[in-house]
C-alpha cells in the first residue's frame, strides 16, 4: 500500500526515536528552547500564513510552486511548534550546583585524559542541547552514563565500537550561571 504517510517498519524495540530522553536541561537550554518556540509562533508561522495565502489567491495551485514549498514549510513549522511546545512541558529545569561538586554530575564540564595522555573536555547536559563542536554530550550518553557519580583521579571505562575505551578524570568543573 502506497501512501504519503507510510514509511518502512521500524523494530521499536530499536528504534532509536523511542528510546527515553531524560528530561533534565540547564536554565540557558531551557530559555534557548523557549525563544525558538516563541520565534516560530510569533514571527516565522504568520509570515508562512500570509504566503501561502497570496499564493493560494494567484489562482491554479497544482501548478504553483511558491503556494507548495510554503505551505509544506507552514506545515513543517507548525510541527515544531508542536513538538516544543510538549517537550517544554516536559522538561525540568537544573538551575542549581550539586551539593558536592568534587564529583560528576549533569552540568558538569569534565576533563578526560585517555592512555595516550590526549586530554578532551566535554560537557553533560540534557538531551535537547547536545553540540558536537561544543563537545556537549548528553546526560544519556554511555559516556556520560558512565562518568556520573565519579570524583578526580577515576577511571571511566566505555564501551565504544572498537572495544572498552578507559579514561580517567583530571578536572571537573562547573558553571555557577547555568
Amino acid at each position: 500500500m502506497k501512501g504519503r504517510n507510510m514509511t518502512r517498519w521500524r523494530d521499536p524495540a530499536k528504534d532509536p526515536r523511542q528510546e527515553k530522553k531524560s528530561s533534565l536541561i540547564t536554565a540557558r537550554g531551557y530559555a534557548r528552547l523557549k525563544g525558538i518556540h516563541e520565534h516560530l509562533s510569533r514571527v516565522k508561522r504568520p509570515a508562512l500564513s500570509t504566503k501561502v495565502g497570496e499564493a493560494a489567491a494567484l489562482g491554479d495551485r497544482s501548478e504553483n510552486a511558491d503556494y507548495t514549498y510554503n505551505k509544506k514549510e507552514l506545515n513543517r513549522v507548525i510541527a515544531r511548534i508542536r513538538y516544543l511546545g510538549k517537550r517544554l512541558d516536559e522538561l525540568q529545569v537544573v538551575d542549581r550546583l550539586p551539593a558536592d561538586t568534587s564529583r560528576v554530575y549533569f552540568g558538569a564540564y569534565v576533563t578526560l585524559e585517555d592512555d595516550d595522555g590526549e586530554e578532551m573536555t566535554i560537557r553533560i547536559v540534557g538531551h535537547d542541547e547536545t553540540d558536537t563542536d561544543k563537545r556537549w554530550i548528553s546526560v544519556d550518553a554511555p559516556l556520560a552514563q558512565a562518568m556520573l557519580g565519579k570524583g578526580l583521579d577515576e577511571d571511566v571505562t566505555v564501551n565504544a565500537p572498537g572495544g572498552d575505551t578507559t579514561y580517567i578524570i583530571t578536572d571537573i568543573a562547573y558553571d555557577p550561571e547555568a
